[in-house]
């Protein structure tokens, strides 16, 4: 399998990253790495099974250079642009290359889907970015494509491997979560396609669950 990874130097990208390159289960596994400035990940352009590009997700032509071959896209940052830019330049690359599957970084709320007064405090502090967040997600379930949108929990840098997974008409579970859990929620995809195709999912703690503020 190819695969690309958008906005390569983050956090949850690099973990997915290293487990790919480092676990025997995804040793047949190509990645492209696609980033604003390549050097941040020149400690992997010499592995074979590495291929480092500057990628501006904003250009629709630096997307659709970055799409060519690849078999997946994982795109690891939430579109907060006004005009969708980001998500728009993705569907129409992935069209015009003939790649199918893309997994869609977001945040959690986008459907009032989190209760309560965790649910209140998280809609004030996302509402700046909320409109933006629920349209890229639109975009991706018309676009025609096999897509799973990330509904992501608050994140911590925990290392444990813990998560519940709720889909896009359930009332979200939790929290917090590790971005480990998040980084394996992605690996669960590239390893099998068909896991949350055309769904949209959110992960977290379930040992959150009931809490007003997130836990670091």
């Amino acid at each position: 399998m190819k695969l690309l990874i958008l906005a390569a130097n983050g956090q949850i990208a690099c973990i997915v990253e290293h487990r790919i390159l480092t676990e025997d289960t995804y040793q047949d596994v190509q990645l492209t790495l696609g980033l604003r400035n390549h050097s941040r990940l020149s400690s992997l352009a010499n592995n074979p099974r590495v291929k480092v590009i500057e990628t501006n997700l904003e250009d629709a032509q630096s997307v659709d250079a970055a799409v060519e071959g690849q078999d997946m896209v994982f795109v690891a940052v939430v579109d907060h642009d006004h005009n969708n830019a980001m998500t728009n330049n993705v569907v129409a690359a992935m069209r015009h290359q003939h790649v199918e599957r893309v997994i869609f970084t977001n945040i959690l709320g986008i459907y009032n889907e989190v209760p309560g007064e965790f649910g209140a405090w998280n809609h004030q502090m996302v509402q700046s970015g909320l409109d933006a967040a629920i349209q890229s997600d639109k975009i991706l379930a018309d676009s025609g494509l096999t897509y799973t949108t990330l509904r992501l929990p608050w994140l911590n840098d925990r290392d444990e491997v813990k998560y519940s997974i709720t889909k896009k008409n359930e009332q979200y579970v939790g929290v917090s979560g590790s971005r480990q859990s998040v980084a394996d929620v992605v690996l669960r995809i590239v390893s099998d396609p068909q896991f949350a195709a055309n769904d949209s999912i959110g992960m977290a703690d379930p040992a959150t669950e009931g809490l007003t503020r997130p836990v670091y």
